[in-house]
């Protein structure tokens, strides 16, 4: 009979704690502007004081570190709360919700600009973005289809999705920001969606 594994709760805890420890010293690193192109395990090892192999045995690649790093972002910037929006009564309203929270998660953490201008210069930065951000574009065509008269076309619904999706994304946001507040910003833009899916109302195309 193989002897039973065994994993020790303190070791288990020391691992955890390990983890958060790099995940803390990679987003610090993005958050104080290091250069993208310096963003390694071996740089997030330094910082977070480990060696590079107890980097790579947790997150396996500078793509995983990544990943774990959007994940922390993420729920920090109250990104979680996008699942709750799912289950609102009125589909309108949740759009509202949604590019509410979107404007919170992009003005609130100097992390997430630098992550989207690093896709004009870093392939492996773009496509985990990119990635996440169609994550965006799943939940808006399930409250597109929602919301969408039966008239609505398949057309008309991907444009209002496009739109919206664009609406709701950082260059947007970044784009409308200068002398605007934050709720300013919000504003606009949830005007901006109502707009987008007038389209869609019960009317023949």
């Amino acid at each position: 009979m193989p002897p039973r594994s065994y994993v020790s709760p303190a070791r288990s805890a020391a691992a955890a704690e390990t983890r958060e420890r790099v995940i803390a010293a990679a987003s610090q690193a993005l958050r104080e502007g290091e250069s993208i192109a310096r963003f390694s395990l071996d740089s997030v090892a330094k910082a977070a004081g480990v060696t590079r192999l107890t980097v790579y045995n947790q997150f396996g690649s500078r793509r995983g570190l990544l990943e774990a790093v959007f994940d922390e972002i993420g729920r920090s910037g109250g990104l979680h709360r996008l699942a709750d929006i799912m289950t609102m009564g009125d589909p309108r309203a949740a759009l509202d919700r949604l590019a509410e929270i979107f404007c919170a998660f992009w003005s609130g953490d100097a992390a997430v600009g630098r992550l989207n201008d690093a896709m004009a210069t870093d392939p492996e930065f773009a496509e985990a973005v990119r990635e996440r951000n169609e994550r965006r574009r799943k939940s808006l065509t399930v409250l597109i289809d929602r919301l969408a008269a039966k008239t609505a076309s398949a057309h008309a619904r991907k444009d209002a999705v496009d739109l919206i999706f664009a609406l709701t994304g950082y260059p947007t946001y970044a784009a409308l920001s200068p002398g605007r507040s934050r709720d300013d910003v919000c504003r606009v833009v949830q005007a901006a969606c109502r707009a987008a899916i007038e389209p869609l109302s019960d009317r023949p195309d």
